[in-house]
């Protein structure tokens, strides 16, 4: 099962004030969050990289064999403020983006 694009777009709408874009990659999405890429968008799922600003989330694997990501409730999700603090946060705990 792939993510809807219905998700990407309810996703950027509720991250909207933010530097925030989906890419698709590997059939699925990236989530990037002033150019860094903050989690992975699978199977409706949002699942970012652990950070501190992720703490408390539980861990799942983004497809079979994955690293553990940290899973953003529907609830979050639902919530603006709280889904922007979340991955903003977590953007800040990520490395620059390399410089091609």
């Amino acid at each position: 099962m792939s993510t809807s694009r219905d998700t990407i777009a309810y996703l950027l709408e509720q991250l909207e004030p933010l530097d925030v874009r989906a890419r698709a990659m590997f059939g699925e999405y990236g989530l990037y969050c002033d150019g860094r890429l903050v989690g992975l968008v699978c199977d409706d799922r949002l699942l970012l990289k652990p950070s501190p600003a992720s703490s408390g989330l539980s861990e799942e694997a983004a497809y079979p064999g994955s690293r553990p990501y940290r899973r953003v409730p529907d609830a979050t999700v639902d919530d603006a403020a709280a889904l922007q603090g979340v991955v903003a946060g977590t953007a800040a705990h990520m490395p620059e983006p390399r410089r091609r």
